[in-house]
């Protein structure tokens, strides 16, 4: 049984994972954002002896004067937020993709949006991706109902095959009608080195978007715009890997060049007017 100071109004769960759902670390700098900016409060922990092989995710010891303080288990946390002005509350998930006993572990988180009275799931990923760096991050992903991912302009993922535990939560959910998109923001594969904050930014749009509420971005346009800068430079020092970026980027303005769209114009041009009354 989960204590609350207060019931929570119109709940929305947004998850990320470390690990293989995570790559340049942009899923889950995402929710650390969002925890950082708004006011937020840990509400629960999920047992870490359950889902974790500690061989495999190490628990991390901190050592403080030569002696041992504490040690630091790998668990999923579950946070709540609530957002300056917004009219809902916002539970957000994060923690290492667990090692064993998926089924058990997205029943648990099933079981927590339950009695939370989560109506709504938003999870987040990132993936390694033959994309440019010099272009916008890419955005792929999933909806159930498939229309609600046509509603917010999602382009849907062809992907089938392997998937990590967004993949096995988004099912889970879906399976019993609960509203859930899973967004996949594209990593160059040549920079996967994290973290990856035009990636991250590229995320965080989407979660305005589907909350319907501003997050403040702090110094993270200006990273994002030193990342480039760094990549920039270290591409130009070896042609033949500026010659390849070359041919991403060409691939990719062909490739979009119908596709821009009214729509897509309208919503980027939503997203600047958002920026612009922020600062």
């Amino acid at each position: 049984m989960i204590k609350l100071a207060r019931e929570l109004v119109e709940p929305v769960m947004v998850a990320a994972f470390e690990g293989w759902n995570d790559a340049g670390e942009a899923a889950s700098l995402a929710i650390e954002h969002l925890a950082e900016q708004w006011d937020t409060y840990d509400l629960c922990e999920l047992t870490p002896d359950d889902y974790y092989d500690f061989q495999v995710t190490r628990p991390r010891l901190t050592v403080v004067e030569g002696l041992a303080s504490a040690v630091e288990w790998p668990t999923t946390t579950v946070r709540v937020a609530t957002p300056p002005g917004a009219e809902r509350d916002v539970v957000l998930v994060t923690g290492p993709e667990p090692n064993m006993r998926w089924r058990s572990y997205t029943a648990d988180l099933l079981a927590i949006a339950r009695e939370l009275g989560v109506r709504r799931v938003l999870m987040l990923g990132s993936l390694l991706a033959d994309a440019p760096h010099t272009r916008p991050i890419p955005i792929t992903g999933m909806a159930s109902p498939v229309e609600l991912g046509e509603r917010y302009g999602l382009e849907a993922t062809t992907y089938s095959g392997p998937t990590g535990i967004v993949g096995v939560a988004h099912e889970t959910f879906a399976s019993v009608d609960v509203e859930t998109v899973s967004l996949w923001a594209a990593i160059p594969h040549y920079v996967a080195q994290p973290p990856c904050p035009k990636a991250t930014l590229a995320l965080l749009a989407w979660v305005e978007d589907y909350l319907d509420v501003r997050v403040p971005l702090g110094e993270l346009p200006e990273d994002a715009v030193t990342w480039e800068a760094n990549v920039n430079e270290l591409t130009a020092e070896d042609e033949d890997i500026a010659a390849y970026v070359r041919g991403l980027e060409e691939a990719k303005d062909t490739a979009e060049l119908p596709e821009a769209s009214g729509d897509a114009i309208a919503r980027d041009f939503e997203r600047y007017l958002r920026r612009r009354d922020e600062s």
